[in-house]
């Protein structure tokens, strides 16, 4: 009797032996499959994850809208006459103004007999929203000029649409963190005679190239 339970004890080790070995490897090969990238607690980037970044390309003559691999948008501009050149390199847009005022450049003799003009004011150039990316000349706007978009016209700053420097400033200012409802979007363009300073607290990386 004693040699029988022996026997059996020695076949239950037998029989246990593979199921432990086949046990250790289903919980340690689904541990490793499960841990990539989903329980160590380091979250993976995504498109949503991305910064918003704008590039202006001169010599297409537009400024697209990316976030990540995505493009978001695109916009006809126009760029810097030949003696009134857009810089190029990459800038931060950290400030915008909503229904700016025009002062002529002082020294500039494009500029000569031309006088100042306030929000909205008929004669004023900068239509809309101006978004600055070198401060304190160099800036995208809206103009009266749509003809112009396409082309090498202005002083140096990038031309667009009003409504659509209107559906970018709202891009950034999203981005940038400043974002507003709708309603006072509609307050802003239909109160022309106020000028509204927006700061953002992400700036918005531009990139102008040739």
């Amino acid at each position: 009797m004693t040699n029988i339970r022996k026997l059996s004890g020695f076949l239950f080790l037998l029989a246990a032996a593979p199921l432990s070995s086949c046990a250790h490897a289903q919980i340690e090969l689904p541990r490793t499959a499960v841990t990539a990238g989903k329980d160590t607690g380091i979250a993976q980037p995504t498109a949503a994850d991305a910064p918003l970044e704008l590039t202006a390309n001169l010599a297409a003559r537009m400024i697209v809208a990316r976030r990540g691999d995505s493009t978001l948008a695109t916009y006809a501009v126009a760029i810097g006459q030949d003696k009134y050149p857009t810089p190029r390199g990459t800038f931060r847009i950290r400030k915008m103004i909503w229904n700016p005022s025009w002062r002529p450049p002082p020294n500039s003799e494009w500029a000569k007999g031309k006088t100042a003009k306030g929000p909205g004011e008929p004669g004023n150039p900068m239509k809309v929203v101006k978004i600055f990316f070198q401060e304190p000349d160099y800036y995208i706007h809206g103009t009266g000029d749509v003809e112009s978009l396409g082309s090498a016209a202005s002083h140096g700053c990038l031309r667009m649409d009003p409504e659509e420097v209107a559906d970018l400033a709202k891009l950034i200012m999203e981005h940038g963190g400043q974002p507003r409802e709708e309603n006072w979007f509609w307050r802003i363009l239909h109160s022309r005679r106020e000028e509204k300073p927006i700061y953002l607290d992400n700036p918005v990386w531009l990139t102008i190239t040739g």
